[in-house]
């Protein structure tokens, strides 16, 4: 008599919902950084509590909302986790990622000692961050491992405006690398149901953050201030800030005829 081998179904992502009104955001006297606030009570405060633990401590990608689209997040200072990323969306190694901080202060400890802020990524900083604008600074292998950067001389970092990314990035205080979270070759997701369509199904993510659809729809723009010796801006790749903002916003204190933005 043959006994019937019954297949365990495979696991599927978890979803949990997220509010942006259960976060806020506000300034500490004194200081111009921005202190992180989730309602203890709420849902989203669950939500991200396991999120951070999810990524601490398994050290695996979740998929989180922000104001692009939502992207697959691992710990960007830690390079067996982001190597994760990279299998789960079969991602080629030679594309570097784009590394997502909650703070200046954060942006400040990935950076080398001796480098110093520009004053053209001052004036767009103060524009467009928290927002859709990613920059392009030196890398320290010592705090960034290569696969993020693909061994380039440089990282990309941003720091996204959605409060739900924002906050789980406060929360862990670990900056993120987050890529856009669908298989490569399928288009980027705006909403929750799309990433569950393609990785959630099939349990290829722990969790999914639920905020919403996603208010830009588009990848950020990407630009680069660092490599032309006379130091003006070169859009790498378009997306949710233009270039005509840039040029607004850089060219405050620029005397006539300079161009700030190529």
């Amino acid at each position: 008599m043959s006994s019937k081998v019954t297949e365990k179904p495979a696991p599927q992502s978890q979803i949990l919902q997220c509010n942006a009104a259960d976060i806020l955001f506000e300034r500490s006297a004194g200081s111009e950084e921005e202190i992180c606030v989730i309602d203890p009570a709420s849902q989203t405060y669950e939500a991200i509590e396991r999120a951070s633990s999810i990524l601490k401590k398994d050290r695996r990608p979740v998929v989180i909302p922000t104001e692009t689209v939502y992207g697959l997040a691992a710990a960007a200072t830690d390079s067996f986790a982001t190597e994760k990323i990279f299998t789960t969306k079969g991602r080629p190694a030679d594309n570097p990622l784009i590394v997502h901080v909650s703070s200046r202060s954060m942006l400040s400890s990935l950076l080398p000692p001796s480098y110093s802020i520009p004053s053209s990524y001052e004036r767009l900083m103060r524009a467009f961050w928290p927002g859709p604008l990613t920059l392009l600074f030196p890398a320290d292998p010592s705090k960034i491992p290569s696969i993020v950067t693909a061994g380039q001389k440089t990282v990309a970092i941003r720091m996204p405006s959605h409060p739900v990314a924002r906050a789980l990035i406060a929360f862990s205080q670990t900056p993120l690398a987050a890529p856009s979270a669908n298989s490569s070759g399928r288009p980027s997701p705006t909403k929750a149901e799309h990433v569950w369509d393609d990785l959630g199904k099939s349990g290829n993510v722990p969790l999914i953050l639920d905020g919403g659809s996603c208010d830009v729809g588009l990848e950020s723009t990407v630009a680069d201030g660092i490599s032309a010796e006379d130091g003006s801006i070169r859009v790498l790749r378009p997306g949710g800030v233009t270039v005509e903002d840039m040029k607004a916003a850089l060219s405050q204190g620029l005397a006539p005829g300079e161009t700030p933005v190529k």
